[in-house]
């Protein structure tokens, strides 16, 4: 063998254990390795992960919705809190793109033996997933869990802190229906205060440029909230006054230690959503709720079920494809990094 020979020769076994440059594609843009929250993540990424979702949209409609893109890969669901349209989204999201899921009980889990948060990271990485999706009544604790195992982890809630995939969802709603997501004029209206929702939406529409309004009584906003870059309304019909998107927020009476509001016909006779008070938005404005709805305390049935008005049912079909791209971003981006 000459000597260029040899040198080829090496040559190419150095580029054999060189790993391979991943095109630049929007396939691996999302340089994240976890979805902790929407602060943070900058319009460019936000809009990654929306035209990603709107993909899998028209998945979802075929009559052959599953693929193989997670063939192999393991998605844990850990749910400290009782969970109907996020778990069950995650579930059917990892199962249609061809991943093994696996939904962990709390209730019957070793932490109701006693176990730490920290202990149960442990163990749930000794088995190797490749994504945990965690939803937690305290605020930092999917943070926490985060930093104990090798895979990547979806925050799907954290007591009052964050909700990511829950406001991508509404923008992926918002922007189908208006073309857009800036320049919109977004009013929030319910119980800010006790609201992971509200939280990650307020992140969400100020970084992608729109205007924000907080619609609700004094008790039932944060007491920092001069700091959201937002505008401040104690009357709902002024609050969404020429709005694009009224979005309803739930009262979560499970986290008020206290008396918020007087009463729940109080609350509904001035916050709750009404055709009458809705008439004071733009003629077009999308009727918005994270669900589950108290009917008669934040909006009234018959606005509900306006299909016209109300994209409360499409939030739901939204919900499943923002969650199929949110694990095809973290687990496509987990491989590119792998040697």
């Amino acid at each position: 063998m000459t000597l260029q020979q040899r040198q080829a020769h090496a040559y190419s076994l150095l580029l054999m254990t060189v790993p391979q440059q991943i095109p630049e594609d929007l396939t691996y843009r999302f340089s994240h390795r976890h979805l902790l929250g929407i602060e943070g993540l900058s319009p460019d990424e936000i809009t990654y992960l929306l035209d990603l979702a709107d993909t899998y949209v028209e998945q979802n409609r075929r009559p052959d919705k599953k693929s193989d893109l997670l063939r192999g890969r393991t998605i844990i669901n850990l749910f400290f809190e009782t969970s109907t349209r996020t778990s069950s989204s995650f579930e059917l999201a990892g199962k249609r793109l061809g991943g093994d899921t696996m939904n962990m009980s709390v209730a019957s889990s070793a932490m109701k033996k006693g176990e730490t948060l920290i202990d149960t990271a442990m163990t749930l990485n000794a088995m190797h997933p490749d994504v945990l999706v965690v939803r937690h009544a305290d605020s930092g604790a999917v943070k926490l869990l985060s930093e104990k195992v090798n895979c990547s982890v979806i925050n799907a809630g954290d007591g009052t802190h964050e909700h990511p995939t829950q406001a991508l969802l509404d923008a992926l709603t918002v922007r189908r229906r208006k073309g857009r997501i800036h320049r919109l004029t977004v009013a929030i209206c319910g119980d800010i205060l006790h609201s992971r929702v509200a939280r990650s939406n307020i992140h969400l529409l100020n970084t992608m440029g729109s205007r924000i309004r907080l619609v609700a009584p004094p008790t039932l906003l944060p007491t920092d909230v001069d700091r959201f870059g937002v505008e401040v309304f104690h009357n709902i019909e002024e609050g969404i006054k020429d709005c694009d998107i009224v979005m309803m927020l739930r009262l979560q009476n499970e986290r008020m230690q206290g008396i918020f509001v007087p009463s729940i016909r109080e609350y509904f006779r001035y916050f709750g959503l009404t055709r009458e008070k809705l008439a004071a938005a733009k003629p077009d404005a999308l009727v918005m709720h994270p669900g589950p709805m108290n009917r008669g305390v934040e909006i009234d049935s018959d606005l509900a079920d306006d299909l016209d008005r109300s994209v409360i049912r499409e939030q739901v079909e939204m919900g499943v494809a923002v969650r199929m791209a949110c694990l095809d971003a973290l687990t496509r981006n987990e491989l590119a990094n792998t040697p």
